[in-house]
């Protein structure tokens, strides 16, 4: 049959300085207490609108919706930005969470921790912040997530 197209555009957030511990990787250190210099790319598919863009760049600013009660780019900010992201069945997190009370580091938990969970984990958030703010106009198609600028992982909509 004819090639189905759509139009895709990308946005790149970077500038996070990130700290993360993976519990379960015994006999590696990735069990310690590391951090990274975190980015994400987010990938947008969908019909054009009134401007001929895909997803408004800057929209994230202006969103009328917002994520966990956050403007994206706040959030992003929030769950990122010198931050330790543990995952929920750690079992160090009370230690992590005496820490946090005395404003040692900023925890957040996630449910699991690693860039293809981080990925996956932005990925649902996004996409839903999306397909409310354009009446589903725009989907996303990939959540890529670095750690540095060899390493990457993504969750991609099939």
């Amino acid at each position: 049959g004819p090639m189905k197209t759509t139009f895709q555009s990308s946005k790149l957030f970077d500038g996070f300085s990130t700290c993360f511990r993976q519990w379960r990787a015994e006999g590696t250190h990735c069990k310690y207490l590391h951090g990274y210099d975190v980015s994400f790319r987010v990938w947008f598919v969908g019909d054009l609108d009134e401007k001929n863009w895909v997803f408004d760049f800057g929209g994230m600013k202006r969103a009328q919706q917002n994520i966990e009660g956050m403007n994206p780019s706040d959030y992003f900010k929030w769950l990122l930005d010198h931050t330790v992201i543990l995952a929920q069945d750690d079992p160090e997190l009370k230690t992590f969470q005496e820490l946090d009370k005395k404003g040692v580091i900023q925890l957040r938990i996630l449910p699991q921790v690693g860039c293809e969970r981080f990925a996956e984990f932005l990925f649902h958030k996004i996409d839903q912040f999306c397909s409310v703010e354009t009446k589903g106009r725009v989907k996303v198609s990939k959540v890529e997530i670095y750690e540095n600028h060899k390493n990457a992982a993504a969750f991609i909509r099939e």
